[in-house]
């Protein structure tokens, strides 16, 4: 019974530290040289989200002098609605919507120098982007508070989410495949009934000119 015990502990340790490690491996570091404002170029970022997910987007900028920076996520529909925006970004701010349609959600950033200022290797901000989505989102505090969860209970249900997740992701992709895989055999038949009239097309031709010549050269009294 002990024996079982500990497996099924170290166990659940370690789809619990696998969970975490997957969680904290989807932030984005990069640095944002800044620029004009007549030459500010957006720098966009984008990441797949399911329809009806819940999408947590964490932005963390550093400091730096005569800079400003914008945030602006919109989805890839074509209206390219905007899901959040924030200005003048500092320290780490977060932006929480309700994705509705299936598809990319971008994350655009621009860091435009205060008037006066030229472009220089030297303006220059580090950003920090994370992306939580779906049971990424859930504040498991305020959750094991709200129904009293024991801690061995609050990281079963971080499993149960997390499995849930990647059951969608599964589904997601099989359905992707199926679609993709039904493209490619509607391409592939309508290839070969277009090889075959393309055959038929060259066959009749090649027997209309030997019929045409024929003619052509008896009408000539080349040939019998």
């Amino acid at each position: 019974m002990t024996r079982k015990f500990f497996t099924a502990t170290v166990a659940i340790s370690l789809m619990v530290l696998a969970s975490s490690w997957l969680q904290t491996t989807n932030a984005i570091m990069f640095d944002l040289h800044a620029q004009t404002p007549s030459d500010a170029v957006p720098f966009c970022i984008s990441h797949y989200v399911d329809e009806e997910t819940q999408v947590v987007v964490k932005v963390k900028a550093s400091s730096g002098p005569h800079q400003k920076i914008s945030v602006e996520v919109t989805d890839d529909g074509i209206h390219q609605n905007q899901l959040w925006k924030k200005d003048n970004l500092a320290d780490e701010q977060k932006g929480a919507f309700l994705n509705k349609e299936a598809g990319n959600i971008f994350a655009c950033f621009t860091n435009v120098l205060s008037d006066g200022y030229k472009a220089d290797a030297r303006y220059f901000r580090s950003i920090e982007l994370d992306f939580d989505i779906g049971s990424e989102t859930i504040d498991y505090t305020k959750l094991a508070e709200k129904e009293r969860l024991k801690p061995m209970e609050l990281e079963l249900r971080k499993l149960e989410n997390l499995v849930q997740d990647i059951i969608e992701n599964m589904e997601h992709l099989q359905a992707r495949e199926i679609k993709m895989r039904n493209t490619n055999e509607s391409t592939n038949e309508r290839v070969k009934w277009f090889s075959s009239l393309t055959m038929v097309v060259l066959v009749t031709l090649g027997l209309w000119q030997i019929f045409y010549l024929k003619r052509f050269f008896r009408k000539k009294r080349l040939i019998d």
